[in-house]
């Protein structure tokens, strides 16, 4: 199943944020930084690595629902990688 480009585009850009905001949470451990707010941030990066997780789902079911000869199939790896991500 092929992914829609400009989705996946976005998707790219979610995650070079996630990253950043990663590699902040890491310089805020190792300089011993507040544990409230070491943990608000990560769940920022969790949010935002999860949203990346679901646009790439929901666009495999776009691909999946416009292109029917593999839909079945398609959907129930599809559920399962969602399930994956709950």
């Amino acid at each position: 199943m092929d992914l829609d480009p400009d989705e996946m585009k976005k998707v790219g850009n979610r995650l070079k944020r996630a990253q950043g905001q990663l590699a902040a949470v890491v310089r805020m451990v190792d300089e011993g930084a507040d544990c409230a707010d070491v943990v608000t941030q990560l769940s920022a990066v969790s949010k935002a690595l999860d949203r990346a997780g679901f646009a790439v789902i929901a666009s495999g079911v776009k691909q999946c629902l416009a292109d029917e000869d593999n839909g079945e199939a398609d959907l129930q790896k599809l559920e399962k990688l969602f399930l994956s991500l709950a």
